[in-house]
């Protein structure tokens, strides 16, 4: 169900539609499988509104304009289907976007309320923030499942389904055990039932990434205003009671070191920022970070500073201080984008080095 910063946007989407019942609001468009070079993975997903406004683009190196009029006239038709990319079908679309691999997508149209009831089940694990998995039984026999998917949206202690047949969702289940091994977010399996052939996509649902930026100054402002902006969920910590302004979306929180643990979460997909531009200060927030599970924990200041700061904090490989990645940033903006840039580099296990000079693959 995309990556998990695209989700928030598509569900706010849905939560806005106006499903009666009488005719298709929009198409959820979702890949299910891929070979070769694709820009998107499988499990990315694109909302198409019936006048032909895209909720999270697939982008460029797919057959976007082609897939949206397929959703359209899914839409018209309140049929769903699936539509293949590739060799054996619609290669010309292929060559024309320059795309060297192959796509299989799922265009599932909503009208109804129970269309878009699996998206308040991950939701519901989001707001908790616990990891979860979701199986999609899409297709049967080579035909998309008539009127909607069947689903399962699993975390430990709790589970949602649609789906009616027991053993057929025991089945599927004993599948969801491959989600954990998946190289990627996403994969699709076949199951065989009672002679048919069902095929399932698997998915990882992971809680979104944090960053809690500590600070006052217009730095902090900035790397609040741009982690909200990637999608990220973001709290702005005030070192004092203040009146300045916070962009719509981004939490405000005023917390001491003392009270910093009890004001925010700090958990295992948090990252933070400390920006207070005195020594003192800053040693004294990053006193409590050192006890949290938070994977990153960043410093900005000179590197006179940052050496004592690293002195006081030996041997941990979590701190960045000073942090951010070398680009040679000067004003607040570019110092916001340096230090976003480190953390997501930092959270996907990458150098943050050009990627001309890189081996692995672009997305991870």
């Amino acid at each position: 169900m995309n990556v998990t910063q695209e989700f928030e946007p598509l569900y706010r989407a849905a939560q806005a539609l106006d499903l009666r019942g009488d005719m298709g609001e929009a198409a959820l468009v979702t890949i299910t499988r891929t070979h070769g070079s694709t820009f998107r993975r499988a499990g990315a997903s694109m909302l198409v509104h019936r006048d032909g406004r895209l909720v999270c683009e697939l982008s460029g190196g797919c057959p976007q304009r082609d897939i949206v009029l397929r959703a359209q006239q899914a839409m018209e038709a309140d049929e769903p289907a699936v539509v293949a990319y590739g060799r054996e079908s619609n290669y010309d679309v292929m060559i024309e976007t320059g795309c060297g691999g192959e796509l299989e997508v799922l265009i599932e149209p909503w009208r109804e309320p129970d269309d878009v009831r699996f998206l308040h089940a991950i939701e519901a694990l989001r707001v908790q923030r616990v990891p979860g998995v979701m199986a999609s039984l899409f297709a049967t026999d080579g035909q998309a499942v008539a009127r909607r998917p069947s689903r399962i949206v699993q975390s430990p202690g709790n589970r949602w389904t649609n789906i009616i047949h027991s053993a057929l969702e025991q089945q599927i289940l004993a599948h969801l055990t491959q989600v954990a091994t998946l190289p990627g977010h996403a994969m699709t399996t076949r199951l065989h039932h009672a002679g048919e052939h069902h095929d399932v996509l698997l998915e990882r649902l992971q809680p979104p990434h944090a960053l809690v930026v500590i600070g006052d100054g217009i730095g902090a402002s900035m790397l609040a205003r741009l982690s909200y902006q990637l999608g990220w969920h973001t709290t702005l910590v005030g070192t004092r009671e203040t009146a300045s302004p916070v962009d719509d979306g981004v939490h405000y929180v005023v917390a001491t070191p003392l009270t910093l643990t009890n004001a925010v979460t700090l958990d295992s997909l948090t990252s933070v920022v400390v920006m207070t531009h005195r020594l003192e200060r800053d040693l004294a927030y990053v006193a409590p970070l050192m006890a949290a599970p938070v994977r990153y924990i960043g410093v900005i200041g000179s590197r006179q500073r940052a050496e004592q700061i690293q002195a006081a904090f030996p041997g941990d490989e979590r701190l960045h201080a000073p942090a951010g990645l070398d680009v040679g940033s000067e004003t607040p903006q570019e110092i916001a984008l340096a230090i976003a840039a480190e953390i997501l580099a930092t959270r996907n296990g990458r150098s943050g080095g050009p990627l001309i000079h890189s081996q692995a693959p672009i997305h991870p």
